[in-house]
């Protein structure tokens, strides 16, 4: 029989294989982006002195005393040469909490910190939090906005599971120390909110998504935009929606910006997810689209359909078929890693270039919204390839 030792020890060699597993790039390459074999992120992944008591008089059979269920919904930045993830860490008790993870090279060997982070309180203490959006802002501090969960006060007696959703800010200058806000004011939910990393006629600009409900957008029509005086003190006072939904597209239930855009000579490299229903339920996919760089608020570009979607084993888990992103990262090559959870499960990673995305969006039809739109697009097309093959 084994020693108490011996167990621990083969718990830590197994754990320290996962991690440093090489990920490796898959053969289905679509020349737009390059997916990899393994989720760069699992439950499994988990610093084990997060989840075992290693007291041998208090834990003698060697149990796990504390789940997590996922890692999902990753801000990204990078950071002291470092590609690092503030990851929504979900226990098996459902509360989700943020916790940093790094690795040297964006594509595997990511590493937990040994703490998760610890937010102060604000005046109504909220119940959840998750999908945190990273921007380093031009004013020298790097924002952290996040949903913030509470039980509706609203709802019927014996209802535990209608919930209010606000926008919770942090921000920090080094990663270890963060510095708690108050949510934003808004006049409607907001669960998908972020921050635009430069000023905006001398104002914070964020990209919001307003909602009727907790789940349901109801009136609101898509991505918003608002200028906020202060971030110490935000609020939305004029919110003007700029990415529509549209019936019979990958986002006539849903849309949100996903991490902030990424500034490029041809304009702002958007990131988002869509949301439809059909007969499994609620697909997610991902989107792109471009604004101006001189007037964020106009799309110049935008592709038909999803730029990414599911597939294969991405499409089981918690909350199956769904793709959403809310962390990229451009590295001074131009190279983009492109953080992404598959089913609210586990973490991915793919890899594009600042050139191929936009050329993928400046040179992809856009939606005509009809299926005869969508014959006239490949007759070109195929009208184009018969001429030059």
């Amino acid at each position: 029989m084994n020693s108490y030792k011996e167990k621990v020890d083969n718990l830590f060699q197994v754990h320290e294989t996962l991690l440093t597993k090489k990920n490796e790039k898959t053969d289905s390459n679509n020349g737009i982006y390059q997916r990899y074999t393994n989720p760069v992120l699992t439950n499994e992944h988990a610093p084990l002195i997060w989840r075992y008591d290693f007291n041998e008089q208090d834990n003698p059979d060697l149990l796990e005393r504390i789940g997590i269920n996922a890692t999902l919904n990753s801000g990204a930045i990078k950071w002291n040469d470092k590609y690092v993830l503030v990851v929504r860490v979900e226990g098996n008790d459902r509360k989700s909490f943020f916790a940093i993870a790094e690795s040297p090279n964006g594509i595997d060997n990511f590493r937990f910190w040994d703490y998760p982070l610890s937010l102060d309180d604000v005046d109504d203490p909220e119940t959840n939090v998750y999908d945190m959006r990273l921007t380093n802002h031009e004013d020298g501090w790097i924002y952290g906005l996040f949903c913030a969960e509470r039980k509706d006060p609203n709802a019927p007696a014996g209802d535990l599971s209608s919930a209010t959703a606000s926008c919770g800010i942090v921000r920090t200058k080094d990663l270890i120390k963060w510095e708690r806000l108050p949510d934003l004011i808004s006049k409607s939910q907001q669960r998908n909110v972020v921050l635009h990393p430069e000023f905006v006629d001398g104002k914070y600009a964020l990209y919001t998504r307003p909602q009727d409900g907790f789940i349901d957008a109801g009136s609101g029509g898509g991505i918003g935009w608002a200028l906020i005086d202060n971030m110490t003190c935000a609020e939305v006072k004029e919110e003007k929606i700029i990415n529509f939904r549209y019936y019979h597209t990958i986002k006539e239930v849903k849309n949100g910006e996903g991490p902030h855009p990424i500034k490029t000579n041809k304009g702002w490299l958007h990131l988002a997810h869509g949301v439809r229903a059909c007969a499994a339920g609620l697909r997610y996919v991902l989107y792109l689209y471009i604004t101006d760089l001189e007037d964020p608020t106009k799309i110049i570009a935008e592709p038909a359909g999803h730029f990414m979607a599911p597939l294969g084993e991405e499409r089981i888990g918690d909350v199956s078929n769904v793709l959403f992103s809310n962390g990229w990262i451009a590295d001074e090559d131009g190279t983009v890693y492109i953080y992404y959870a598959s089913s609210d499960t586990r973490m991915h990673v793919a890899t594009s270039t600042i050139d191929k995305l936009l050329d993928y969006c400046m040179n992809t039809p856009a939606d005509g919204l009809r299926s005869k739109t969508s014959v006239e697009a490949i007759t070109k097309l195929v009208n184009k390839n018969k001429a030059n093959l």
